[in-house]
């Protein structure tokens, strides 16, 4: 593309505004800094993330800060083993006075839906969840109800305690536009988590965070992902990647063509965060582990000698050669 084709955008309101929301995260959430990245990347690509680590290292704060600071509609749905696709969409109910039925909207209609330990609740319930993430509407007694403009879903789930839970489907995990994986602190950052507590004791309260962004200046961050440029040589770059995780002995299913929009979609995003109008290689790069994670299911040659997802990623994109 030449250059007096490409008009440059003024990123000037938007920074100054992801500034103000990287600094809030900082004074609630300390270190992080990449799970922070990954999730505002996620968010502005206009995706669904599930955030998953073990218990304690500030998943649902992180995910309840995130809404906090968005003046949106937000909702909480704490996954159990008992609960009911009805307890997730909502249900009819009969009017007396009006002597017909009368829909009450569950909670997944919020703009920001907060879903607590996803892999907790039963298959159907699941199954109707990813329906409304995927097709953002929902069908109660034949009658569709679309979703709002904004409505993200940000599910997470504790990788170690397996015991009444259920594993979520492989088809379905590809509904989430990525997998930020939230990981112990350094020791540095840990003992800084201890001096907030020791100087205030009181645990924090998200009362006194107000918000940053509104719903419509969201949606117009959102609409600057179309004025992003990228060079035709770098999609040859994201399909080179893609392709590889299908012709590896490594990896028994590789990632879905939907796989490959949903790192062109993450990498702008994140050249936005970053202050630029063009995607590099290096944005690329970073978003990869994160959007490919979830997408691989590894042989199991793979499995027993010890590899995961994110790191046959990275081995494979260390293979394609990067655009110049």
């Amino acid at each position: 593309m030449e250059e007096t084709q490409f008009q440059r955008l003024d990123l000037t309101a938007f920074s100054e505004k992801i500034q103000l929301v990287r600094q809030q995260i900082g004074s609630v959430v300390v270190g992080q800094d990449e799970a922070v990245t990954m999730l505002l990347t996620a968010i502005l690509a206009d995706g669904h993330v599930l955030l998953e680590g073990v218990p304690g290292v500030a998943k649902t704060l992180l995910a309840r800060l995130i809404a906090k600071l968005i003046d949106a509609k937000f909702s909480r749905l704490q996954f159990t083993p008992d609960l009911m696709p009805a307890d997730v969409l909502g249900t009819s109910v009969f009017n007396v006075k009006e002597s017909e039925f009368e829909f009450h909207q569950g909670p997944v209609f919020a703009d920001l839906v907060l879903v607590d330990e996803v892999n907790r609740a039963p298959a159907k319930t699941q199954a109707a969840l990813f329906e409304v993430m995927e097709e953002r509407q929902a069908t109660i007694d034949g009658v569709t109800y679309p979703m709002g403009d904004l409505f993200t879903v940000l599910a997470t789930q504790n990788p170690v305690e397996q015991e009444g839970t259920y594993k979520l489907p492989e088809a379905q995990l590809d509904r989430f536009l990525m997998k930020v994986v939230i990981s112990y602190p350094t020791p540095e950052l840990e003992v800084l988590v201890l001096k907030r507590h020791h100087e205030n004791m009181r645990l924090v309260k998200l009362d006194s965070i107000t918000p940053v962004l509104t719903h419509d200046e969201l949606l117009q961050f959102r609409a600057l992902l179309s004025k992003v440029m990228v060079d035709e040589s770098l999609l040859k770059y994201i399909v080179q990647v893609v392709q590889l995780t299908r012709n590896t002995k490594a990896v028994y299913l590789g990632a879905s063509p939907r796989a490959g929009v949903a790192m062109l979609q993450a990498s702008k995003a994140l050249a936005l965060l970053q202050g630029r109008d063009f995607v590099a290689p290096e944005d690329i790069k970073r978003v990869a582990p994160s959007v490919l994670r979830h997408r691989l299911i590894l042989s199991a040659e793979a499995e027993m000698e010890g590899y995961n997802a994110p790191r046959i990623v990275e081995t494979l994109i260390d293979q394609v050669e990067v655009p110049k």
